[in-house]
């Protein structure tokens, strides 16, 4: 019996390609929820052969001569890790009632203000027909969720001709999950890509059958409360359902970075709380005209919608407060799983860099393809290896899988920013410029165009070298993209240590020094401003004037917040004065940065 409301207060939430991309096989039989990212079909079908295998099942290749290769790998993979996923919730609730010890160990992993935990604790000395009949009731499995970032959604061709649009990455990816035997989510990220948020309504499973259930729900992972609106507005127009609204800090998290025009997390958590009603009722009217025009049910009463955050949490304190004060759903935690095993798909020498990485070793990096501010960690072996490259003149990837292919530069194929075959164009057009430029010009242009990284191989290999599958072509190493929360956290830690961290029942902190969450979150923006305005190397505009100051004033407004917040919450008398010292001092440093003046 499934439950409707999950076990845990949170969630793993998708990391990379290959990070998280077998994480609910490890950790769902727990209750754990967690997110596949389902666009590497080339990842997806490996995964496919090597779970198969271990799980001596039946497998059969899906090569790319198939007609529908791309959707069909992700719906097998999917359907695959569904089966393991219900075999091994079957196993564990058996062992549960079998084994006094493992029940213990599950208990302590439990929430402390969960009901199940208490009733748990009260069947300790039952007969095992009495616990396995309450593990029916009460216990279901994490949610098996997926990812599409929207902007990966490359056209694709046959030779030169170009496939329709259902063929391109993200349509594709969509179509495979919502041919899957999934009932769960999937996790819509990096802004709204119109022409993908249309292809959902090819789809009846993701709209609501005649008990008002959805088959398959939609979540959007969001900065702020306007983009939330804009979006889940356009897909209630077309009778479409945002289940979840998943809010992730601009700059505080792992990846892509897409920075808010200033505006920080608490006063971006304290705006979804307020208009939480607003945002359901406006949906609602809009989704039941759209289902009505469509000839389908239409639900008399708005469907759940929850709210969850992400993003740089690191204590119990952080976590409660997070559920406690905004009344979110369910907290994601993200980078500090990439030190799990038992959660997360990483090879040994990138876990070990992991843990050694210090504040200074994180950094918002220009590497990805996209042209968007990447987390990323020093020193990794894709780093050493696209060096030696450059130093070599030999810059730039084979581009073998071509996700990121997206600039029509070039032509109409698309080519990857961090390719070989577009940086020796670029750096040709250089040379050709270079007696006009001064040295430091010269060099600062160069590192533009070589310091792109190949992240469809990169964010993929650790994934092969922990499972010991072979990696063909160039080498590229490892690309890791933690937040910088990271910092914190030092050693591999046991799953059931980490969420009992989690809890507060446990501590896998070392670090004296960890900054309060939204402290951190604010530094972040501080440094992010000046950089932009220290790094402009045309003229400045009038535009450019008019951003930097509303950059800095929502900065200002959001230390007056936190100032006012920090007066009344519950965290510990230390940090509570660390992080008010500390919001004074970045105020004192914004009030006296000075944003440049048209001349």
């Amino acid at each position: 019996m499934t439950t409707t409301k999950p076990l845990h207060t949170f969630h793993i939430p998708v990391m990379g390609l290959a990070y998280t991309i077998d994480s609910p096989v490890r950790v769902a039989k727990y209750g754990i929820s967690s997110v596949i990212s389902i666009i590497d079909d080339d990842l997806i079908e490996k995964m496919s052969a090597f779970y198969s295998s271990k799980f001596n099942l039946p497998y059969q290749e899906i090569t790319q001569k198939m007609h529908d290769y791309r959707a069909e790998r992700v719906t097998s993979y999917l359907n695959l890790v569904d089966k393991i996923v219900k075999d091994k919730f079957e196993s564990f609730k058996n062992e549960l009632a079998e084994s006094k010890q493992t029940l213990e160990n599950y208990i302590a992993m439990l929430p402390n203000k969960s009901e199940i935990k208490q009733g748990l604790q009260n069947m300790m000395e039952e007969g095992k027909e009495a616990i396995m009949n309450y593990l029916d009731s009460n216990l279901s499995p994490g949610a098996i969720d997926v990812n599409i970032m929207t902007k990966v959604d490359k056209d694709n061709f046959i030779k030169e001709e170009q496939l329709p649009t259902e063929f391109n990455d993200a349509h594709a990816s969509l179509r495979g999950f919502a041919n899957s035997t999934l009932t769960s989510s999937v996790v819509l990220s990096a802004g709204m890509n119109p022409r993908l948020y249309s292809y959902f309504e090819n789809f009846d499973v993701f709209f609501p059958d005649e008990n008002n259930q959805l088959s398959k729900k939609i979540i959007l992972k969001v900065s702020d409360f306007r983009s939330a609106m804009i979006q889940g507005n356009f897909l209630a127009k077309k009778g479409l359902w945002v289940s979840e609204y998943r809010i992730e800090s601009g700059l505080n998290c792992g990846g892509h970075a897409f920075a808010t025009d200033g505006f920080l997390l608490g006063p971006i958590l304290e705006e979804f709380k307020e208009k939480k009603v607003q945002l359901i009722q406006s949906a609602h009217e809009l989704m039941t005209k759209a289902l009505t025009q469509k000839g389908k049910h239409t639900p008399e009463h708005p469907l759940e919608l929850k709210i969850t955050v992400q993003g740089g949490v690191g204590t119990a304190a952080e976590h409660d407060f997070l559920l406690d004060h905004y009344q979110v759903d369910s907290v994601g935690w993200g980078s500090p799983f990439l030190l799990v095993p038992e959660a997360t798909s990483v090879d040994a020498h990138t876990r070990e860099l992991l843990a050694k990485a210090k504040e200074e070793d994180l950094y918002l990096s220009p590497i990805s393809p996209l042209g968007i501010p990447f987390n990323t960690l020093r020193g990794t072996t894709n780093e050493a290896l696209k060096q030696k490259r450059i130093q070599e003149n030999k810059a730039g990837s084979s581009c073998p899988k071509r996700f990121l292919a997206l600039s029509k530069e070039l032509g109409p194929e698309g080519i990857c920013t961090a390719s070989k075959k577009y940086q020796d164009v670029k750096l040709q057009e250089l040379e050709a410029t270079k007696e006009t430029l001064t040295a430091a010009m010269y060099d600062n242009a160069k590192n533009k165009i070589t310091d792109k990284s190949c992240l469809c191989v990169g964010l993929a290999n650790a994934s092969y070298l922990e499972n010991d599958m072979k990696i063909k072509g160039q080498a590229q190493g490892v690309v890791i993209c933690p937040g910088p929360n990271m910092a914190y956290f030092d050693k591999e830690v046991s799953l059931s240590k980490m969420v009992q961290h989690i809890y507060g029942n446990d501590s896998v902190l070392t670090a004296t020094n960890r900054p309060n969450m939204f402290v951190k979150e604010l530094k972040m923006y501080i440094d992010y401003l000046k950089n932009e305005i220290n790094t402009v190397s045309e003229t400045i505009t009038a535009g450019q004037v008019k951003k930097w100051n509303a950059f800095k004033n929502n900065l200002l407004e959001g230390i007056s917040y936190y100032q006012s917040l920090f007066e009344s919450i519950r965290f510990s008398e230390v940090e509570k004065t660390t992080s008010e010292a500390s919001l004074f001092f970045f105020k004192q440093e914004l009030q006296d940065f000075k944003i440049p003046e048209l001349v």
